[in-house]
């Protein structure tokens, strides 16, 4: 069992590493860049389920909030997460959650698997949503359209990849026996 929770711990670990790196696959926005983060995101929360998915986006946040530079652009440090990104950025704590969520509630298959990382990408564009109209002080529907709508396209190809890849990498990580999926906890 403790051999069995440090598999999943490592591998929470390993996908902040994850993020950090995909963060800087960047497509330059005039507010906001469309990044691999997402993708990460939802790997993350496929493979690893609600707990690790989620103590791997804490891991991910807490490491750029220190100044390490695993934010978009190779930023850190507070500054990003109290600016205009920052609301997606803590966003993916939630999503990792609600979608690993959504799959131990139902079944880690490739259809639950595309419900719940689309439900994922909704709930990390309203995150970010709210903090760039606040930051940035502009009316809810530019804060929409530019942080929301024009990102729905690229999220819901980022969504299709995270199930079919993730559900892959954790149905391969199952049959080695790399790690057994039978509850695994944080205490």
């Amino acid at each position: 069992m403790r051999n069995e929770r440090l598999k999943w711990l490592l591998l929470s670990a390993v996908f902040a590493a994850v993020t950090a790196v995909f963060s800087q696959i960047t497509i330059p926005l005039p507010l906001i860049p469309i990044t691999g983060q997402t993708l990460a995101v939802g790997l993350a929360a496929t493979i690893l389920g609600s707990r690790y998915g989620t103590l791997a986006m804490i891991i991910y946040v807490l490491l750029g909030a220190v100044g390490l530079p695993v934010f978009s652009g190779a930023n850190g440090g507070l500054q990003v997460l109290v600016g205009k990104s920052g609301g997606y950025i803590f966003g993916f704590i939630l999503t990792a959650y609600i979608t690993g969520l959504i799959l131990e509630k139902t079944r880690f298959s490739f259809g639950w698997a595309l419900v719940a990382n689309h439900v994922g990408m909704v709930v990390t564009l309203v995150c970010g949503v709210i903090q760039l109209k606040y930051v940035l002080d502009i009316p809810w529907s530019a804060a929409v359209m530019s942080g929301g709508v024009s990102f729905l396209l690229v999220g819901v190809v980022k969504a299709v990849l995270a199930a079919w890849i993730g559900i892959k990498v954790r149905e391969r990580l199952v049959s080695t026996g790399l790690v057994q999926v039978n509850k695994p906890t944080l205490s």
